[in-house]
């Protein structure tokens, strides 16, 4: 099983001596020669490229090699280490809370005519699942989709965006997380209307929009939505 990159960027943290260089080399502002990364913890020039490295494998930082201000000087040019420019996220369950604040920022940015702020957020997350889903069929080619290849196909897409799906039956996959709690709790309209337009956009994006269906069917701890074949009630 393919390990979340941000769970082992979290791993890779857990050594003191390599949190205390990240930590160091974060406050720097600059990029940190591995001399100068060792004397902030404490230990051997040696010591500090091998918990360094870990640290660039992990993704948390990244490395060249560059003259120390500019000036060079003769012998091996140094390797210097920054961080990298990655958000870090873990959270179980899974939650999305980027993906419902860039759907609510273009509503608002967007929000004209005729729309109040609700109606526009809708729209762009009808949009926004549209794009998904047609990004996936774009990649997966699936041809004519009937329901039950268009729910295994969703389940994929649907676990990478951590709804985690479960299949209830061959046409039926209920969402057993809802990525956007707890805001979901303080405004279920709202936010359960958002989640439902943008999984209706997902099947209208694969193009499997007539042959499975979005249904809001709230339980409690779970996803509003589940979806299901088009000729189930």
């Amino acid at each position: 099983m393919e390990i979340d990159p941000a769970i082992s960027a979290v791993a890779a943290l857990d050594d003191v001596l390599r949190r205390g260089m990240y930590m160091h080399i974060r406050r720097a502002r600059r990029p940190v020669t591995r001399d100068e990364a060792a004397a902030a913890v404490g230990i051997s020039r040696k010591l500090a490229a091998f918990h360094l490295d870990k640290l660039v494998d992990a993704g948390l930082l990244r490395a060249r090699y560059e003259a120390v201000g500019g000036i060079r000087k003769v012998g091996r040019t140094p390797k210097v280490y920054e961080p990298a420019e990655t958000d870090i996220r873990v959270t179980i369950p899974e939650r999305r809370h980027e993906v419902l604040a860039g759907i609510l920022t273009d509503a608002v940015l967007g929000e004209g005519g005729s729309d109040n702020a609700r109606q526009a957020a809708i729209k762009v997350a009808g949009r926004r699942g549209e794009e998904l889903g047609a990004a996936e069929r774009a990649q997966a080619r699936p041809g004519r989709l009937g329901a039950e290849r268009a729910l295994t196909l969703l389940e994929g897409v649907l676990a990478r965006h951590g709804f985690e799906p479960t299949r209830e039956s061959p046409t039926c996959v209920r969402l057993s997380n809802c990525p956007f709690h707890p805001l979901a709790a303080r405004a279920p309209e709202l936010v359960c209307g958002i989640n439902h337009a943008f999984l209706s956009g997902m099947l209208a994006g694969l193009e499997a929009d007539g042959v499975v269906r979005a249904v809001l069917a709230p339980r409690s701890g779970q996803c509003c939505v589940e979806l299901r074949s088009s000729r189930e009630g």
